[in-house]
């Protein structure tokens, strides 16, 4: 049996109980370098084997070569459907036809970060990686445009690197030419971790404000508002 399992923002109260109970009966645990280290200080009896960042095909085919005559659970950030290793897992399947996989579903950190902004995301959004690695910056930019476009709060996923410096600041200036730069915007850094920070701010200064991969920023429509001090897309029930 392979479990890929959605470990949510990595503290242990972000973890759904299917997941605990997904982990406490595996024999292994796989997964990202980082992950494996958040995981290991609530399962330190557990074994694990893990692999660095663009080693995820590696990864993979490791879980579902050692789920052939064990219980093994591949972890994921958040939910393991969402730029997680489900999907591959399921690609890569073909090769292993005596492996089970089960998802265990898990709170992304579009979630677990507007919690702690307060509830950006009442209404419809969209969420956009701007990581391009393995996405043309051509189909991100169009993204961007039709999402800003149509009025979506969104969330923006790896925002920034060492190597991509100015994305999230290419980003707001796509965003800017359909909203204006007071648009309630906001981000959270290392969400459920220790060093967990959150801000909220406008369009205009979140263009120039510095994040990095472990930061989600979110990006209001034009009804988000500031109550209480927290940010809030209303979805209209107040008006029923």
């Amino acid at each position: 049996m392979l479990y890929v399992v959605g470990t949510g923002s990595g503290s242990r109260g972000g973890m759904t109980i299917d997941a605990e109970q997904a982990i406490l009966n595996s024999d292994l645990i796989v997964g990202y370098t980082k992950y494996v280290e958040l995981l290991r200080e609530h399962f330190p009896e557990k074994k694990y084997f893990s692999t660095g960042m663009k080693q995820e095909r590696e990864r993979v085919e490791a879980a579902l070569a050692e789920a052939a005559d064990k219980t093994v659970s591949l972890i994921c950030s958040g939910d393991p459907q969402l730029y997680g290793m489900a999907g591959l897992a399921f690609e890569l399947s073909a090769n292993y036809p005596g492996t089970e996989i089960k998802v265990i579903a898990g709170v992304t950190a579009a979630f677990s970060g507007g919690a702690v902004l307060g509830s950006p995301l009442t209404h419809d959004f969209a969420v956009i990686s701007l990581s391009d690695l393995l996405t043309p910056m051509e189909k991100i930019r169009k993204r961007l445009e039709c999402a800003a476009e149509c009025d979506l709060t969104i969330v923006l996923y790896n925002p920034s690197s060492k190597s991509r410096a100015d994305y999230l600041k290419n980003a707001c200036d796509i965003i800017l030419k359909y909203r204006p730069g007071d648009t309630v915007c906001g981000y959270v850094k290392n969400i459920g971790r220790d060093g967990e920070e959150s801000r909220i701010l406008t369009l205009a200064e979140l263009r120039d404000t510095p994040v990095d991969m472990f930061t989600t920023v979110y990006v209001g429509n034009s009804e988000t508002k500031i109550i209480g001090g927290k940010m809030i897309t209303p979805r209209g029930y107040k008006n029923v």
